[in-house]
């Protein structure tokens, strides 16, 4: 057993971290980072969202998420069950009054698709055939519209060395050397892991979104859509 808040402040003040970066970061909102820091679980709307939260934010941190979210379950999920009151099924006559109700509802529903497929068809088969798809010239332009997947480095400050490699870790360099002040690389995709010597010298966005970097100096991430995670180099 160990403390979960204590542990997670311990590792964001070591790595110089404030609320705003890490909101940034993990796109969860700053009132329930400090909520997981002083376990103040009841001020987190549901449980489910305690345990996706506490993963992220360890994670985010260079931390074991599961070994946070087993810790909370041990000591407050189980807890939280024994107090709900077993479940009474509902008294067998008082289903048997509502199935005349359920019938007649299912009947009306039935009913009602019956009428409008009949309809359809009828505009189908007397309305004339036309080969436009309403809506279908909408639906493309705003599917060409989509902003491309793609992983954006700009140099900043002084610029900063960097590795980039997609999908695994383990794969093929597609990016090495310095991005210097005012330089952008750019790479198609949407799984990234990116070795950082200096984070402050580079910008990066990834789908048009900004990706926001701990200021440690060598650092090692895996960026994708949905969140940025620091690893061990």
């Amino acid at each position: 057993m160990f403390d979960i808040g204590h542990s997670l402040r311990e590792a964001r003040e070591r790595q110089g971290l404030g609320y705003p970066e890490i909101e940034l970061g993990t796109k969860i909102r700053a009132k329930y980072i400090r909520a997981l820091e002083e376990e103040d679980f009841d001020a987190i709307p549901g449980d489910a969202y305690t345990r996706g939260f506490l993963r992220t934010y360890a994670e985010y941190l260079g931390l074991d998420g599961e070994v946070y979210v087993d810790e909370y379950a041990s000591r407050f999920l189980m807890s939280w069950r024994d107090e709900v009151p077993a479940r009474r099924d509902s008294p067998r006559r008082i289903r048997t009054r509502h199935r005349p109700i359920e019938r007649r509802a299912v009947l009306l529903v039935l009913a009602g698709i019956a009428v409008v497929t009949a309809l359809v068809f009828a505009a189908w088969r007397y309305g004339g055939s036309t080969s436009h798809t309403p809506g279908l010239g909408t639906q493309q332009k705003q599917k060409h519209s989509a902003p491309p997947r793609q992983l954006v480095l700009r140099g900043v400050s002084r610029g900063t060395y960097v590795e980039v490699r997609r999908n695994k870790a383990s794969g093929n360099v597609d990016l090495q050397g310095t991005v210097g002040a005012g330089e952008t690389d750019r790479l198609a995709g949407s799984r990234f892991y990116l070795l950082v010597r200096t984070p402050a010298g580079l910008h990066i966005t990834l789908n048009g979104r900004a990706v926001a970097l701990p200021n440690v100096h060598n650092l090692c991430v895996r960026v994708t859509p949905q969140r940025t995670t620091r690893l061990h180099c």
